[in-house]
């Protein structure tokens, strides 16, 4: 927020609880130029349908998204429909938004990756002993403290701070690096499935249910399984016209599988109404989680 007023550019505050129709009344009405979002956000604009859109096409320059990854349908859309670009960034109250696809640098955006560190920042990825690992290689997202500037998160008031400790302030997300250095983020450390021995990102499946056209929404979570610890489930919000049925269940599962792998399709899943979110529209997922604990508990 600091930044536009510095340079005497206005900000504009919703505060009314989001909702598409109200978002675009505010692009065409006070002509936003910039408008940042959650993903969650994002895809309820492209689900108001073509013509919510048209209003406001042209009027945007750019876009910026943060909070969780951004699906390739709605960088697609964005281009298409609103003929702006959409940029994924990755922040936290603590940090400010230390890596992200700043439009002001000259380096390629590439879909699905979170962008680059900003310029003289250095960030590493951490494996479980703490040792940096090379691209590919998922862990922590780390900030070299020594060598960031304004890093002035010293700790939290009153606790006792693990994140800080080796020189380093770990973020507690999952993330790799690519091989050109640029971050894809792969979620909280808490998010992340462990199924069969492999670890498995939510947002992958999430983005893979969202390519089809039956659905809305989507959020996935582990849920304890005695033989492979976690089972990958999915709640999804459905398109209007379709039904939640049995056989629609199985199609997605098989969508999800042929575009990720055998180990990563949901081998459960809910339709559902709506999905529990932070006012900002970060899906809750752990609240997801917690109420499958729940249940399997009163079941056994």
């Amino acid at each position: 927020m600091t930044g536009p007023l510095l340079l005497g550019v206005p900000t504009i505050l919703n505060e009314g609880g989001f909702t598409a129709e109200n978002t675009y009344d505010i692009i065409e009405r006070l002509g936003v130029t910039s408008l940042a979002g959650s993903p969650t956000a994002f895809r309820l604009l492209m689900a108001a349908g073509p013509e919510s859109a048209a209003r406001v096409k042209g009027r945007l320059r750019v876009a910026s998204s943060a909070g969780e990854p951004l699906n390739p349908e709605v960088i697609r859309w964005f281009d298409a429909c609103l003929g702006a670009p959409i940029h994924d960034h990755y922040g936290q109250t603590e940090l400010g938004m230390v890596v992200n696809n700043h439009h002001g640098l000259e380096h390629p955006v590439r879909q699905g990756s979170a962008g680059y560190a900003m310029p003289g920042y250095r960030v590493a990825v951490l494996d479980e002993a703490g040792k940096e690992v090379g691209p590919n290689e998922p862990g922590v997202l780390a900030i070299d403290i020594d060598n960031s500037p304004l890093l002035w998160f010293t700790g939290y008031y009153k606790k006792d701070t693990p994140s800080i400790s080796g020189g380093y302030y770990r973020t507690g997300d999952t993330v790799e690096f690519e091989p050109h250095g640029s971050i894809s983020f792969i979620g909280r450390a808490d998010d992340v499935i462990t199924s069969s021995g492999y670890r498995i990102g939510p947002f992958d499946v999430e983005s893979a249910l969202l390519e089809h056209p039956a659905v809305n929404e989507a959020a996935v979570v582990g849920v304890p399984d005695p033989q492979r610890t976690e089972i990958v489930k999915a709640f999804v919000i459905l398109a209007p016209g379709f039904e939640g049925t049995p056989e629609l269940a199985e199609e997605l599962a098989l969508h999800v599988k042929k575009q990720l792998s055998a180990h990563a399709y949901p081998r459960q899943i809910d339709f559902v109404a709506e999905l529990p979110k932070t006012p900002s529209g970060k899906i809750q997922r752990f609240l997801l989680r917690k109420a499958e604990v729940e249940k399997q508990q009163q079941q056994n």
